[in-house]
């Protein structure tokens, strides 16, 4: 069974609708929160996210 986790705001820290598992890679991914409303260009690898550009929407 593959482990997987809540992909979180980097702005709020809260849960966003995308999900990832452990081999998922993400580039350029415009992640958008629906709590804060925040979108944020962003890079994932092995559960390690680093945050590309805030976006204010």
């Amino acid at each position: 069974m593959f482990k997987t986790e809540w992909l979180l705001c980097p702005v709020c820290k809260n849960k966003t609708r995308i999900k990832l598992r452990y081999d998922t890679e993400l580039k350029n991914f415009p992640l958008y929160c629906p709590k804060c409303k925040q979108e944020s260009l962003i890079e994932a690898k092995d559960f390690h996210v680093t945050i590309i550009k805030e976006q204010n929407t």
